[in-house]
């Protein structure tokens, strides 16, 4: 029977999100006020994952502080970014690969809502960005950055970039560690269809860099990451990463 409820979940759950999809995208572009975007954006996110019958449990949100802050977060599939969109208040940017700005009507709908698009590939692309988000975080505006810059299909918390540490570092604002459990199952990587799953985020009291120096914000990455991958529930996936010529986001 459960093999059975996987067949006929797969193509169920990838039908309800092709229909749900271009709609809630154009809801969103066609919002006024990019307050009014993201309130789309979330409610949109939450119906389409009622629609494939996911249940969605968020705990910790009264650790959210006020104002600027980073919520950094583990990364383990294709949904990540809509399953925090509908988590999360809608006042947080997210920061995303560059890639997604091309992808078709989604990509339109990113640049709706605020997100702000980060070129990896380039230094000197990602250091104007890290100029951006830290003007933004003076501002007053919260962020949430996926830390590893990426995913891979085998479970595991992969190596976590410096620069949103050093952001907040520099720029004397918390970070607030949280996990999603259940979407690598949901719609990892590798995998052409979604397998049901529950959701689960949690997310844990703020933390600061004890100093302004690269110092203070490597030491409170790895603080951070240690509390992200308890959360997470997954292996500690250390095999390091070449950042070769790769932005520190």
């Amino acid at each position: 029977m459960r093999r059975l409820f996987h067949l006929v979940y797969a193509p169920y759950a990838a039908l309800m999100l092709a229909l749900l999809i271009p709609p809630v995208c154009v809801a969103v572009i066609a919002s006024r006020s990019l307050e009014t975007r993201r309130n789309v954006g979330r409610i949109g996110a939450r119906l389409m994952l009622a629609a494939i019958g996911v249940p969605l449990r968020v705990r910790g949100t009264e650790h959210l502080p006020a104002g600027a802050n980073i919520v950094v977060c583990n990364h383990a599939s294709y949904i990540d970014g809509m399953v925090m969109t509908a988590a999360l208040p809608p006042h947080y940017s997210f920061v995303v690969q560059d890639g997604a700005e091309r992808w078709p009507l989604i990509g339109r709908c990113l640049n709706a809502m605020g997100v702000i698009f980060v070129n990896r590939r380039e230094a000197r692309a990602g250091a104007r960005t890290t100029r951006e988000l830290m003007r933004r975080l003076h501002g007053g505006e919260a962020l949430t950055i996926f830390a590893e810059g990426t995913f891979k299909p085998e479970p595991g918390l992969l190596p976590f970039k410096a620069g949103a540490f050093l952001m907040a570092a520099r720029c004397g604002v918390p970070v607030v560690p949280a996990a999603i459990r259940g979407s690598r199952r949901l719609f990892g990587g590798g995998r052409r269809l979604p397998r049901w799953s529950a959701l689960h985020i949690e997310i844990a009291p703020p933390l600061k860099a004890d100093g302004s120096e690269r110092e203070a914000a490597l030491a409170l990455r790895d603080v951070v990451r240690r509390e992200v991958l308890r959360l997470s529930g997954e292996a500690d996936h250390v095999t390091a990463l070449a950042d070769r010529g790769d932005s520190e986001l």
